[in-house]
């Protein structure tokens, strides 16, 4: 039970900065909803998509990497993070030019005219990422959590700064004639352009601390250490591939698979602003994945020699499944309330009966984040390549299928049926190589039991706002009554024991 706390400590710190941040975060899609037109809000959705998928290349499973060779290999920690961090700029600079020079290609291709710069601005946000992704690997890894969430912190509240400053303030002051309509080269007509600058100017301006707090570097790229961890690393490459087209290309290829006229009154990328606000909402679950992977990736590799770790890692499961079942209930059944906050004559609220769908893709994700331990502690990365090569494949032909005939829906199901399919195989392949006591039916119920009750909540409406908020939130405390009645045995022996101490 010490592990656990330990674990929860940690979540929670992770969690409470992550919340803060992707809270603070969130509340910009208000922002680009109210001062932004659908299609800039389309923009942005495709190409943050792309960034997304770039990232992974960018960074190619190097702090999966980071953690194993620094724990697990008897190799000396300051020399891994030396070498690690000497090739992630190395190979920045390679991948950073490549897509600067390849811009104007991606422009024509995201039918984008005329507007290279932005994928130029992106591949410097691309740039900085990766070389702040070892130095952030560090913080987690050497147990420093505060000083990994105030980066964090600070680097969302620079964000935030900025959007607000370009798509708000300087609009604001040019229309009431406070400052010249010509104000720095200022232009009213950009929209995601100042989206992408305020990243750009946020990412670039918190590198020195975070190089200052995580320790800097010395330039060295050891032969000796290079080789395993590039042979452990490429696996994860792919996978990370994989995994990033299973999250991403329903939103990167939305607009483009969309049969125009398919909604009335919308273009394409007016209507895949619409699904990507959606699969925003859903972000609470995704905050809470990330900040349970910050803290239990170096957990788990730290309790990886440990004779009871499978029991460990089982007891972790169950308690994931139980929180985020019981998190997925509560956004659904209060996505009215979310929805009050949106513009109404924009019809960001025609897209939110999806959101259900993608709050269990999303958990299922995270069950699968803890089911592929097994493949992390045994070197047998290469699974993770298979496994989710073949999520990336389920969810190709769910996009390209489903989405000209069902829309939102068609790409909302290619998430869920991905990463069902991902988290049965992992399930199948590491009951092989790795055993691990989880209860699974149990955890399969609750699954069930927490859809069950959010689609109920989500639909469920009495003429009093009143009366239908407390019905629809009383299937949370039903859920709650579940769970205590089938984990009442394990309840009682964690009493007793704490009555022993």
């Amino acid at each position: 039970m010490s592990n656990l706390k330990k674990l929860a400590g940690q979540t929670a710190i992770y969690g409470l900065s992550s919340i803060l941040a992707r809270s603070i975060n969130f509340l910009m899609i208000f922002i680009y909803t109210s001062y932004l037109n659908r299609e800039v809000v389309g923009s942005f959705t495709g190409i943050y998509a792309l960034i997304g998928f770039l990232n992974i290349i960018f960074t190619y499973g190097m702090e999966t990497s980071f953690f194993r060779f620094s724990t697990g290999k008897n190799l000396d920690p300051k020399k891994v993070y030396n070498t690690t961090q000497s090739l992630l700029i190395t190979t920045t600079l390679i991948f950073g030019s490549g897509v600067f020079l390849a811009a104007p290609w991606l422009a024509e291709v995201m039918d984008y005219p005329n507007q290279a710069y932005l994928f130029r601005w992106t591949a410097l946000i691309l740039s900085f990422d990766a070389i702040l992704a070892i130095p952030f690997a560090k913080l987690r890894l050497t147990n420093r959590a505060i000083a990994f969430a105030g980066a964090k912190m600070i680097n969302i509240l620079l964000n935030v700064f900025f959007n607000l400053l370009l798509i708000v303030w300087i609009p604001i002051l040019i229309s009431n004639g406070t400052m010249p309509a010509s104000f720095l080269g200022y232009n009213l007509e950009w929209g995601v352009e100042y989206i992408l600058l305020a990243n750009l100017f946020a990412n670039g301006l918190i590198i020195p601390y975070v190089w200052w707090i995580a320790g800097f570097f010395r330039f060295s790229l050891d032969k000796e250490i290079l080789r395993p961890m590039w042979n452990y690393a490429i696996p994860l490459l792919f996978m990370g591939l994989a995994g990033v087209t299973n999250e991403l290309v329903s939103r990167l290829s939305f607009e483009y698979l969309l049969p125009e006229n398919f909604y009335p009154g919308l273009n394409t990328r007016e209507a895949a602003g619409i699904f990507g606000t959606s699969i925003k909402l859903a972000i609470l679950m995704n905050l809470v994945i990330q900040a349970f992977k910050y803290a239990a990736e170096p957990f788990f590799f730290g309790k990886a020699a440990d004779k009871n770790s499978p029991q460990l890692y089982a007891q972790v499961m169950h308690a994931f499944i139980i929180f985020c079942s019981a998190l997925m209930i509560v956004i659904s059944v209060n996505l009215d309330l979310v929805a009050l906050l949106f513009p109404k004559n924009k019809g960001y609220d025609s897209a939110f009966f999806i959101v259900p769908v993608l709050l269990m893709g999303y958990l299922l994700l995270g069950i699968y984040f803890n089911l592929s331990i097994w493949f992390k502690i045994t070197d047998k990365t290469n699974y993770s390549f298979w496994i989710t090569l073949v999520g990336a494949i389920v969810s190709l032909i769910a996009v390209f299928t489903l989405v000209p005939i069902l829309g939102y829906l068609g790409g909302a199901l290619s998430t869920l049926m991905c990463y069902l399919v991902m988290t049965g195989l992992c399930y199948y392949f590491g009951q092989k190589h790795f055993p691990i006591p989880y209860q699974t039916g149990k955890g399969i119920l609750y699954l069930l039991l927490a859809f069950g009750l959010s689609y109920a909540g989500f639909y469920f409406q009495l003429d009093s706002f009143l009366l239908s908020f407390i019905a629809k939130n009383s299937l949370i405390f039903l859920f709650i009554l579940v769970i205590g009645f089938s984990e009442r045995a394990q309840l009682i022996e964690f009493l007793k024991r704490k009555q022993l101490r």
